[in-house]
């Protein structure tokens, strides 16, 4: 740089709506967008998640519903969290192949399938009656390896109910190469795998353990998902695990509180980055807007922005219709 004011003035490019439209750094694009959806067996009607105003347990009615308007905003894709109605130490639902998951797959799939990316989480917290991620020991703890044959056979219920794209959530050691070993002996190398690489033990799911009714009953997931004052390496080496496991993208979770660790895992890395806008993120902002402390539709957008230029390629967020119409 050369020049100096008053030569210089930087508020030349900043006086206009379209000056600043024209010459805006980070985009947000409709398709870079994923809704999370819930869906639960035995309901009649759509329940509210009382600590995320505006977010359902779905009925499969009301899902079909979601998805389509999810489609016409153009929203990239829509993730499936099943809510089963019996629920037992194996978490057997998960992999039923009429299983409420399973279900709402071929039923979202077949609705909206040409137009969204129809994946599924692919975890066992909504399916134990304990609410942890895997197969517990005697002793109560996660079995790491007990649980990755889990989440190879509903990686695989998943793909044949025509998910198109399975994510594993759980942290497991060792999940991704699991996941992928069993979709291709099925017949399903073709089904990519979004890993939650870096997911943290954070105080921002709460809200998601309400929608998607997996408290744990006792514990908390720390024994595995990652600690949020860890080192950052931490973080890149999960990422370069999963990779060499055969991940097709990874994940950071949650975003707003992590935009460091996108940053570094977008500079690391050579397929699509995702961050996940999570539960306490959105209730954060809606309780503040109910109050008129905040602008909510800034406040959202600002948010989203933010993590896009942090380096995320795929934004999960449970305003992508919304933002998506808007876009």
């Amino acid at each position: 740089m050369t020049a100096q004011y008053p030569v210089a003035r930087p508020r030349r490019l900043r006086r206009s709506p379209a000056l600043r439209r024209m010459v805006a750094g980070t985009r947000l694009h409709a398709a870079d967008l994923i809704l999370p959806a819930f869906v639960k067996e035995g309901i009649a009607e759509p329940q509210p998640v009382a600590s995320m105003p505006g977010v359902f347990q779905h009925t499969r009615d009301s899902l079909r519903k979601a998805a389509h308007e999810a489609a016409e905003a153009g929203v990239g894709g829509i993730i499936l969290f099943g809510i089963p109605a019996v629920k037992d130490a194996r978490g057997s639902a998960a992999d039923d192949p009429d299983g409420i998951l399973q279900v709402a797959l071929r039923e979202v799939n077949a609705e909206v399938g040409d137009a969204v990316v129809v994946m599924a989480d692919t975890c066992l917290d909504e399916f134990t009656d304990n609410g942890h991620c895997g197969i517990l020991t005697p002793s109560g703890d996660v079995d790491n390896d007990a649980t990755l044959e889990r989440y190879a056979s509903i990686a695989v219920a998943q793909a044949a109910a025509g998910s198109q794209m399975v994510a594993p959530s759980g942290m497991m050691d060792g999940q991704v190469g699991a996941i992928r070993s069993a979709l291709d002996g099925a017949g399903y190398g073709n089904v990519p795998i979004l890993a939650y690489s870096a997911k943290y033990a954070s105080a921002f799911f709460g809200p998601f353990r309400e929608a998607a009714e997996c408290a744990p009953q006792f514990g908390d997931r720390s024994t595995h998902q990652q600690d949020p004052a860890g080192p950052l390496e931490e973080a890149l080496r999960e990422v370069r695990l999963d990779l060499a496991e055969g991940a097709d993208a990874v994940m950071v979770k949650p975003a707003l509180a992590y935009l460091d660790i996108i940053t570094r895992v977008r500079d690391e890395v050579d397929v699509p980055v995702a961050a996940y806008q999570v539960s306490g993120e959105y209730a954060m902002v809606e309780a503040a807007a109910a109050n008129g402390w905040v602008d909510r539709e800034r406040m959202i957008n600002e948010s989203l922005v933010a993590i896009k230029r942090a380096g995320a390629d795929l934004i999960l967020t449970y305003w992508a219709t919304e933002v998506a119409r808007g876009l």
